[in-house]
């Protein structure tokens, strides 16, 4: 068993690996510019291409995904000449500073051609200074410095070059300065270490925006889960005990036509009947940052509406199971020895019965995750589905890469579930 979950550990790594890099390349590779999804569509083109290198997207892919995967303040704090050092604010904000050689954190910002050092002392003590002994002199004979800005970037100051830059800030538009950087490193420590990057669309850490998502799809889609499965195996097996019977028919044409129902049309009826017409619960799921069971009457709709999706199929796959158990040959051998019908049915059928179900369930814990996306937009529901959807169509690929790799591990770690559940259900099942 642990050779076992050691080679599923190192398929999840690969898998992993092959996912992210098709993302990088679909992504790249699919319609639409980043910068006017974002900014909109009448940025000029200095302010589009002023944007793409604050951002790093005016580099080449290979470098981009390598930055993505393994960061880049290595090659950033080579650039610069100190070691780097990422620090979060009383104010919960991350900033990156150079560590100066006595210890101290230090960044810089150009105003005409001086150099402005910006020290950042133990206690919090800030305090600035000219630092032009940091120029360089170039092969062409022009002087440059490579440094730490105030936008967690490294960037290349050029003197002389008067560049112009544009600047996006929120609330307040596009601000035009001059003396700007030639060249941009936006600062991250990479997927392997935990920081997948800043979001292109919101401009916040993916790491902080996609757990808060990510919990609350886990509990839409656990609660839907500890509700829809127990029930589903229940009533297939009921169906599948007596083939053919009434009981089997209404389960199973019920079973359909929930299953075969547009998610968005069992969404859109629910509203309108339990939300609007009854008035029993809230139509929409609008709790901002607050966690999803702080207003459970607002999970009432989208958890129905998984319940009856998640039922008809499942229902029908145990239902198919069940029958096909109860026609094997040990079964009628049990008969003839004249056990009872339900120890029969409990120590024999349902254990057999279960295997082809868990193998469905499993693969849906990971569908319940990130393809209840129609649910959670028809909902408002600001989870993890609806979180991707809105990345892909600003072509955000820090946050897309961050939702696949966690519905990878979502598929992996699910499917190893299901392999061990194999072992308890089936002694016969073993794994070297």
């Amino acid at each position: 068993m642990a050779k076992f979950i050691l080679r599923r550990f190192f398929l999840l790594l690969l898998t992993m690996f092959l996912v992210s890099v098709a993302v990088f390349l679909i992504t790249e590779s699919s319609p639409g510019n980043v910068a006017r999804n974002v900014l909109g569509a009448f940025v000029t083109p200095e302010q589009e291409a002023s944007f793409l290198a604050q951002m790093g997207l005016d580099k080449p892919i290979h470098t981009r995904y390598l930055f993505w995967l393994l960061g880049d303040d290595w090659y950033a704090s080579y650039k610069v000449g100190l070691p780097l050092k990422r620090i979060t604010t009383e104010d919960g904000f991350d900033e990156w500073w150079a560590v100066r050689n006595d210890g101290a954190l230090i960044r810089w910002r150009l105003e005409g051609e001086n150099l402005i050092a910006i020290a950042r002392l133990d206690g919090g003590v800030v305090s600035e200074y000219e630092n032009n002994g940091r120029w360089r002199t170039g092969k062409s004979g022009g002087s440059y410095f490579w440094g730490v800005d105030d936008q967690n970037h490294v960037v290349l100051w050029e003197k002389g070059t008067d560049r112009k830059v544009w600047t996006f800030v929120m609330g307040t538009g596009w601000m035009e300065s001059s003396g700007g950087p030639v060249e941009y490193i936006p600062l991250k420590k990479g997927f392997v270490r935990g920081d997948p990057g800043v979001s292109l669309r919101t401009g916040r850490p993916v790491s902080k925006s996609i757990f808060l998502r990510l919990r609350n799809s886990l509990v839409l889609a656990g609660t839907a889960f500890v509700i829809v499965m127990p029930l589903a195996l229940f009533l297939g097996m009921l169906a599948g005990l007596k083939e053919g019977s009434l009981r089997d028919r209404a389960l199973s044409v019920g079973g359909m036509m929930f299953s075969v129902t547009p998610e968005f049309a069992t969404g859109i009826f629910l509203i309108l009947i339990v939300a609007v017409w009854l008035k029993l619960v809230p139509g929409a799921t609008v709790f901002g940052e607050k966690a999803p069971w702080e207003r459970p009457d607002m999970l009432v709709l989208p958890v129905l509406t998984l319940t009856l999706i998640e039922l008809g199929y499942v229902l029908r796959i145990t239902r198919a199971s069940m029958v096909e158990v109860m026609k094997s040959p040990y079964i009628r051998t049990a008969h003839l020895k004249g056990l009872p019908y339900w120890r029969i049915v409990f120590r024999h059928a349902v254990r057999n019965a279960l295997m082809a179900p868990i193998t469905v369930i499993m693969l849906h814990v990971n569908w319940l995750m990130g393809g209840i996306v129609i649910v959670e937009v028809v909902f408002g529901y600001p989870g993890l589905g609806k979180y991707l959807l809105d990345s892909a169509l600003f072509k955000d690929v820090n946050a897309l890469e961050a939702g696949a790799m966690i519905l990878v591990t979502v598929a992996v770690v699910t499917q190893l579930i299901a392999d061990i559940a194999y072992t308890f259900l089936n002694p016969r099942i073993r794994y070297g």
